[in-house]
């Protein structure tokens, strides 16, 4: 059947706006689109540690054939998340298959009517759509101005009040000054919630994450975790106290309603957690590239471009879905994987090249990619 004729004009006004998204073909291109920052995803090392440890715990069931709360709750579920919860210095934690369905329990499940949400408004999608779920009042505030989302705050002084922000944002790269976020969460007795999806594997001695690499962990009510970014694998946690993990298992009904990880996806993330804490030296080569590129797009003039970062994520500002779109292309058939990101995805005239920077890189190619944007756009 053909699709209906609203639907149709959707689609062709997507392709006219130069919006239009087809799903990439696998490429060999040298890497700079992917959030795998410490190749976990690539590493032979913990793919055979994997299987070694599922034969070894004679652990041969393909998939998990229920929900959590019926047939699917395997053993290695209670192994993992003791292990995630005393790694992250956490009362308790909860997977969830994927940071998408994280974000989607904990905000249509845990702010209640006439309760307040206040969130970054660059915050990602995932947390726009759980909160989109919720009975609450929500209300976004300027990205990380604080005097802003002061005055939200005090429009509602007898509400339960939860204020959401990332720790590292996906599109800008940038960090929010959490000290001064906790003071004000204090001031007001609000409930603070940190979604750490790229700062794991990134920010800390054993890549454990911005809100514990600054030993701030603590003064935070609920903190969210991907495992497909820095892990190179899937699933998430909320990490918090016993309650709010009981809480969530009896309401979240991202959590309730769905089929659970199986085995093999929990070993990976078991896996994969222990082999960040002998990876020091992979994840300071990170650092190190991170550092190195920041050097050389300023050397190489093109600070101006380039919304300023010291993570992983940088994004050069090219105006415009066409002019993007264009630059991306050259740098693909030049053999880099950058990827554009195009409006609405970010907003009018803030179309942008992402660049993700990995240990796996190296300097020349770091060096190379800047150079060629430098020719393209000068």
């Amino acid at each position: 059947m053909k699709l209906p004729e609203n639907l149709n004009r959707k689609l062709e006004n997507c392709k006219q706006e130069n919006q239009f998204r087809k799903l990439p073909v696998f490429n060999n291109l040298i890497d700079f689109s992917s959030n795998d920052y410490i190749g976990f995803s690539k590493s032979e090392t913990l793919f055979k540690q994997i299987h070694a440890y599922l034969l070894e715990n004679e652990i041969f069931q393909n998939g998990a054939t229920g929900s959590r709360l019926t047939s699917g709750n395997h053993s290695l579920y209670q192994i993992a998340e003791s292990f995630i919860a005393q790694f992250h210095e956490a009362e308790a934690a909860l997977i969830f298959n994927s940071g998408y369905n994280a974000n989607l329990g904990f905000f249509s499940a845990v702010p209640q009517e006439n309760d307040v949400i206040l969130y970054d408004e660059l915050c990602h999608t995932s947390i726009k759509d759980g909160i989109a779920m919720s009975r609450a009042n929500s209300h976004h505030y300027i990205h990380n101005d604080f005097e802003d989302l002061e005055k939200h705050i005090l429009k509602f002084p007898n509400a339960t009040i939860y204020i959401v922000t990332e720790t590292v944002f996906s599109m800008d790269g940038d960090s929010p000054n959490l000290e001064e976020l906790i003071q004000l969460s204090e001031k007001y007795n609000c409930y603070l919630i940190a979604d750490e999806a790229h700062a794991l594997g990134v920010f800390g001695d054993k890549g454990e994450g911005l809100t514990q690499y600054l030993q701030l962990h603590d003064k935070f009510f609920a903190r969210i975790v991907t495992f497909g970014k820095g892990l190179g694998s899937q699933g998430a946690a909320i990490l918090g106290s016993v309650d709010l993990r009981e809480y969530l298992i009896n309401f979240a009904r991202s959590f309730i309603y769905t089929t659970a990880l199986s085995p093999h996806a929990v070993a990976t993330i078991f896996m994969a957690y222990q082999q960040l804490e002998i990876e020091k030296e992979t994840i300071e080569k990170l650092r190190q590239n991170i550092v190195f590129f920041n050097q050389q797009k300023n050397l190489l003039g093109l600070k101006p471009m380039f919304v300023h970062s010291k993570s992983p994520i940088h994004s050069a500002i090219v105006p415009g879905n066409e002019n993007v779109k264009k630059l991306a292309e050259e740098l693909q058939n030049k053999g880099f994987d950058v990827q554009a990101i195009v409006s609405p995805i970010v907003l009018e005239n803030q179309e942008r090249l992402r660049f993700c920077i990995h240990s796996y890189n190296s300097q020349e190619e770091i060096n190379q990619v800047l150079e060629l944007v430098r020719d393209f756009v000068f």
